[in-house]
């Protein structure tokens, strides 16, 4: 993988793997179902005000799944360090979820609220989620069910080989911005406003959780983080964000482009909200839904 992003210091905040690539797609917890969200968009907008600041019209936000239940504990059948060609990568990402959660836990105990914090799933091909089937198809991923984070390694390297998202602070980009859905799980923006069931809602949703993932980038350039940001690790992000943008994604698999089927934004826009994290530094400044 080559040299990863560098931590000057020990990452404190919370969070660990949960390693199952050696359990052979076998490992099954108990299947939920998804729900559907209810309540008033105002409510939303309130526990946004309360942790975010600012006085934004939030409307119109979706997600395909639903929240309940709280984090697994479970460990699966690890592989063997010592010949676990990926060892270093999972200890990254392990440093990289720790590090994102710890600016979390900060900006939810400024507004007096409770971080609960999310873990990362590794697994081979598939595993099973609360959410149904975690494959290695879907991508990294987060299910608001059991409210964990879910990647498949031989994925991810192959997201950066065919889709040019490449670099370690991609990585790490990609692995804060599925925090950032457990952030809005957390806030209660998935499940209230499921009802809108617009790709717009969607794509709203998604560049909010990009513009998270640049303001956890942004404390690497304050020195709040115990990672450094070094020359060329902003670009990667910003690359990555632009590589997986619907449109480039739909020119690469299919030749054509189709704009209404978008539901994370194009790259343009993908790039765009990353760094408006980045740039600003504050979650208050990711209005994504009166942008879209």
């Amino acid at each position: 993988m080559g040299d990863v992003v560098k931590f000057k210091r020990e990452a404190t905040g919370p969070g660990q793997v949960i390693d199952r690539r050696g359990a052979g797609g076998g490992y099954r917890p108990g299947m939920g179902t998804l729900g559907v969200g209810g309540g008033a968009v105002g409510i939303i907008i309130v526990l946004l005000l309360t942790l975010f600041g600012g006085g934004n019209d939030l409307s119109g936000l979706t997600e395909v799944l639903q929240p309940a239940g709280g984090v697994q504990q479970e460990t699966g059948n690890t592989l063997d360090p010592s010949v676990d060609p990926e060892t270093d990568l999972a200890a990254f990402l392990e440093e990289v979820l720790q590090d994102t959660q710890g600016m979390w836990v900060g900006v939810f105990e400024e507004s007096g609220l409770d971080y609960r914090p999310t873990n990362l799933v590794l697994f081979n091909g598939f595993t099973q989620s609360e959410c149904g089937g975690a494959q290695a198809q879907s991508g990294p991923h987060y299910c608001p069910i059991d409210e964990l984070v879910y990647t498949d390694l031989d994925f991810l390297a192959e997201l950066q080989r065919r889709f040019g998202a490449a670099g370690d602070t991609a990585q790490a980009y990609i692995l804060a911005h599925e925090v950032g859905h457990h952030v809005q799980h957390q806030l209660g923006i998935t499940e209230q406003v499921q009802s809108a069931g617009t790709n717009e809602a969607s794509v709203a949703l998604e560049l909010q959780a990009d513009c998270f993932a640049g303001v956890w980038l942004s404390t690497l350039k304050s020195g709040e983080s115990a990672a450094l940001l070094e020359s060329g690790d902003l670009q990667e992000a910003l690359n990555a964000a632009a590589a997986v943008g619907d449109d480039a994604i739909q020119r690469q698999t299919t030749g054509q482009v189709n704009p209404e089927s978008w539901t994370h934004g194009s790259s343009e826009q993908r790039y765009q909200w990353l760094n408006q994290g980045f740039t600003s530094g504050s979650p208050s400044s990711c209005d994504t839904f009166g942008a879209t």
